[in-house]
């Protein structure tokens, strides 16, 4: 008996440098992860956006402006998000279902995110979209059901799991979206030629249940930089509006459950998608529209609320993050502090070790680091620059990028730029680039050519101070040779400290 309370005592206190200490029950994690979504969010200056639980969030928080992808692709991004690690490093190049079959390595299981936060005495919950895998690596003690395109139902579903007060230990509850992604057909209402994507919303201005949808004027519709303005192009924006606000109706009604609950001033909210919108120029590239994401964290134990924070963060960064909030982290090693042995895991599961468990990696620490203190000093920038890449998306889309991207300049290495940039197979059925397309490659598309997007250079080279768009490639230009060097140094620099396999194509190409 003595044992049993003594063991219950070190998982009940948690001591964490924002929020100082506090009883376990009181260290509860939600994070809320939408699938293709840009910051198209009021909070972020979007003129239409119907956003206002995420922007209620956003002034009881922090909103980061600054925030990034490590890769505009579904899987491959989730991955990362949930361990911590790049591609590269944890193995899940791109999509993990049907014949795709990307999956990380088995010992990435010592750092996966609902693995160390169980060890950490937590409970765990997910609902919705997950690809990723293997499942052992990635397991939660919960599977919720719902349908990922009803993110109210999705709340809903998760009322019993957050007011369990049988359970002392506290909730790590990880909440995933099918919104905004396209899916569900072509609007066959519509009277285009190139009629639009759906995004998930129902035919006919149908509303699913309990969700009060909201729909939007194609003709009022801002158009980003990187699109053409077309009759298609707004069509499809509007629906995507539309999946967005959605999103925000679940986030609104997650958010009155743990309120009901009295769990609201108990939880670490963290609010991000996987990448940017579902459209060329967007998703799939290392491009801003790609890899630049919505990041809202509302940690109740601070005190400063309402404020911004201009530093750059990864999604490299949300494990290491998380599990600091919850005590787990070891500020010496970048680990867990109670890690998982996987070599000893797998022995005992009969896993064999001519299996490529761990890809000659030992999984020890995390390529991410904590952005905590920057929730009480959201002023401080504790990173100079952020590194990205692509490799996979579909298994037929093989196009490695490796990005370095600081406050003033992005560097691309388009590796394969002797290809011709492949397409998602829903990205090149989208009506927005169809109609580009089939005027040809001299056709605009956006501020570059159809023919520009498809065929690359080896370095695209941007001065993000002046050019925020990633109109005008510098590369090439004699006035930033140095410029290219220095940062093309940067780029192989942080490619070995990551341990990045393409490394060696500096060598040999």
């Amino acid at each position: 008996m003595m044992l049993r309370i003594l063991v219950s005592v070190s998982v009940a206190l948690v001591i964490t440098s924002a929020g100082g200490q506090a009883d376990a029950t009181e260290k509860n994690i939600v994070l809320f992860v939408t699938d293709d979504q840009s910051l198209t969010l009021g909070c972020y200056g979007d003129p239409i956006a119907h956003s206002p639980h995420l922007d209620a969030l956003a002034g009881d928080g922090v909103r980061f402006n600054n925030a990034f992808a490590t890769t505009a692709s579904c899987s491959a991004s989730r991955s990362v998000i949930l361990s911590g690690l790049h591609n590269h490093k944890n193995g899940q190049y791109g999509h993990q279902h049907h014949f795709h079959k990307f999956a990380a390595y088995h010992d990435v299981i010592s750092l996966s995110l609902p693995r160390v936060l169980s060890r950490q005495g937590y409970r765990t919950a997910h609902i919705g979209k997950y690809h990723v895998a293997p499942e052992e690596v990635f397991r939660f003690e919960k599977y919720l059901r719902g349908n990922a395109r009803n993110p109210v139902q999705m709340a809903e579903n998760c009322r019993e799991f957050l007011g369990d007060s049988t359970d002392p230990r506290p909730y790590f509850l990880y909440f995933a979206t099918a919104d905004p992604h396209r899916g569900g057909g072509m609007d066959k209402t519509s009277p285009l030629k190139f009629p639009p994507d759906l995004f998930g919303n129902r035919p006919n201005r149908e509303s699913y249940p309990g969700v009060e949808e909201v729909f939007f004027d194609e003709n009022n519709v801002p158009v980003p930089a990187f699109l053409s303005d077309t009759l298609p192009t707004r069509a499809e924006l509007a629906q995507y509006y539309q999946s967005c606000a959605r999103v925000d109706r679940g986030l609104g009604r997650l958010i009155d459950i743990l309120k009901q609950t009295g769990q609201y001033d108990k939880t670490l909210i963290v609010f991000t998608s996987d990448h940017g919108m579902a459209f060329a120029g967007a998703k799939t590239t290392v491009y801003e529209p790609g890899l630049r994401v919505p990041m809202i964290v509302r940690n109740p134990y601070v005190e400063k609320r309402g404020v911004q924070s201009d530093a750059l963060i990864s999604h490299v960064d949300i494990t290491p993050s998380l599990l600091d909030f919850a005590g787990g982290l070891d500020a010496e090693t970048g680990g867990p502090k109670h890690r998982l042995d996987p070599t000893a895991y797998w022995n005992e599961r009969g896993l064999s070790p001519r299996e490529n468990r761990a890809g000659g990696n030992r999984f020890r620490k995390y390529q991410g680091r904590s952005w905590l203190p920057l929730l009480t000093q959201p002023d401080q920038s504790p990173r100079e620059a952020i590194f990205a890449s692509h490799t996979f998306h579909e298994i037929q889309m093989y196009y490695p990028m490796r990005v370095i991207r600081d406050q003033k300049y992005k560097l691309i290495w388009n590796i394969a730029h002797q290809l011709d940039f492949p397409f998602a197979s829903d990205l090149w059925a989208a009506s927005s680039w169809q109609l580009q397309f089939q005027q040809g490659l001299d056709a605009g598309y956006g501020q570059k050519t159809v023919g520009q997007y498809i065929q690359r250079p080896r370095f695209e080279l941007y001065d993000m101070a002046a050019d925020p768009n990633e109109s005008r490639n510098l590369a090439g230009l004699q006035a930033y040779a140095d410029v290219l060097k220095e940062y093309q140094q940067k780029l192989r620099q942080m490619q070995i400290k990551l341990d990045d396999p393409w490394r060696i194509k500096w060598e040999y190409e």
